[in-house]
């Protein structure tokens, strides 16, 4: 099975570690939250290979997440994880836009398989390139270039302009991308986005010089990017 994102939305911390350290040991990455607003949240300004999706959650229940993702047109086959194992409470699950149901307890080669069926199925196909002005990023290969020019980048570096890309134009406080590229229980500082945000800038603006900086800084706000 090949690399992939996946989000992890589970209340149960120690079932939500477990999932993610073994997860993490085939060699996936994998963002975890413990709300069905989080997991909304991260479902929809994130792109995730696949959704690891408890039907009960607090704040918002697995069902209403998974309604509210498809009705905005977002296809990420989601697996979803309930303590009911009633056909009827699975025919509800799927007919909200569920991929695939698993009852707990379950046991993790399991979990590993429904994965690995799910990865399986055709996908829609659709452009994976994120663009702002010639600066390009390609999510499923890793490339990263400006004006046909190759850039290498680290992986934190690359998550960081993954996400500035899919918010073009919009204003990021540290805070914010703190949350979004970092796991969200790493213990990282302010300044931490600050030198990411030098280092790309190193990379993405200063070898360009006739070029406009695309990587602003918004004073007593955030950064953003754009043209």
């Amino acid at each position: 099975m090949n690399t992939m994102k996946l989000l992890v939305v589970e209340d149960e911390q120690r079932i939500a570690q477990a999932i993610k350290t073994g997860l993490e040991q085939e060699h996936h990455t994998v963002d975890v939250v413990h709300t069905g607003t989080a997991g909304l949240d991260f479902a929809i300004s994130e792109e995730y290979d696949l959704i690891i999706l408890d039907r009960m959650l607090p704040e918002m229940d697995g069902l209403a997440v998974c309604t509210a993702l498809r009705a905005q047109a977002i296809q990420t086959p989601i697996l979803m994880l309930t303590a009911k194992s009633q056909i009827q409470d699975k025919v509800i699950g799927l007919d909200a836009g569920a991929d695939d149901y698993l009852s707990k307890p379950f046991a993790f080669d399991e979990l590993l398989a429904r994965i690995r069926a799910l990865a399986r199925r055709p996908q829609q196909v659709t452009t994976t390139t994120l663009s702002v002005a010639d600066l390009e990023l390609d999510p499923k290969t890793f490339q990263v270039s400006r004006g046909g020019i190759p850039i290498t980048l680290s992986s934190k570096e690359f998550a960081l302009l993954e996400y500035l890309l899919r918010h073009p134009g919009k204003i990021s406080t540290k805070q914010h991308i703190i949350n979004q590229v970092w796991e969200f229980d790493t213990d990282i500082l302010p300044n931490t986005v600050e030198v990411y945000i030098r280092n790309l800038r190193k990379k993405v603006d200063a070898p360009f010089p006739k070029k406009p900086n695309l990587i602003q800084t918004v004073r007593g706000f955030g950064y953003t990017l754009k043209e």
